[in-house]
């Protein structure tokens, strides 16, 4: 119990040292990962999309499958 006490005030000392971003910085960062998650989607999307219509023009040209 001792060890796990000691981990805690360490780790509530610690957590004061910590410089947290303002609510601007936090909405700015929030709508940064947003964006980018999106554009990722996207690109996953398209790259999908390529993907099987080459996948379904081989196998057809092919006749396999």
């Amino acid at each position: 119990m001792d060890r796990l006490t000691r981990y805690l005030r360490a780790t509530i000392a610690e957590m004061k040292h910590v410089k947290w971003p303002t609510q601007q910085q936090a909405i700015n960062y929030t709508a940064i990962v947003i964006g980018i998650s999106v554009v990722v989607t996207i690109f996953v999307m398209i790259a999908d999309f390529v993907f099987t219509a080459g996948m379904q023009f081989i196998t057809a040209q092919t006749g396999q499958f």
